[in-house]
């Protein structure tokens, strides 16, 4: 029911954000990106990472990569990624539609600093055929405003 939570909780906090639902797939970067029309980095993954004993996700651009060396800078230790098992028990999203939105349980949200080169972005929206068209300074608002640079560009 994940993409309820999403839809739910943006009906709560964001009213004026709709869920987008298609037809096609949007459950990898170049999916979503084709499916909207959009670059790739516009595409705005969420990353489930640990460091340590914390939990927490990373919103980053949809052609970044996480780098190691940053990732450690900003998070204060080496970051992990979180199987499929971990992701869902963590958002209740599965892989390819995890987003910042109707999580089960407050949780830190980082947003890194490679998406401010966009005005808009499209975050999944809790499934596979679903995503969420919104400002970055909107994405920001909902998600908490943590910035952080942990992520490397394309070349």
């Amino acid at each position: 029911m994940s993409l309820e939570s999403v839809q739910a909780d943006l009906a709560a906090r964001a009213p004026d954000l709709a869920v987008i639902v298609t037809e096609d797939s949007t459950a990898t970067v170049q999916l979503a990106a084709e499916v909207h029309g959009v670059e790739p980095g516009q595409i705005a993954k969420t990353l489930c990472i640990k460091v340590k004993d914390e939990e927490f996700l990373l919103v980053t651009r949809g052609d970044a990569r996480l780098d190691n060396q940053k990732s450690k800078t900003a998070f204060g230790g080496r970051p992990r990624m979180l199987g499929a098992e971990d992701v869902l028990r963590l958002t209740s999203h599965q892989v390819g539609g995890v987003c910042p939105f109707g999580l089960p349980a407050p949780l830190k949200i980082y947003l890194d600093t490679s998406l401010k080169i966009y005005d808009v972005v499209i975050p999944a929206g809790g499934s596979t055929h679903s995503s969420v068209r919104l400002t970055v300074e909107r994405l920001a608002e909902l998600c908490g405003s943590n910035w952080v640079d942990a992520a490397q560009l394309p070349e």
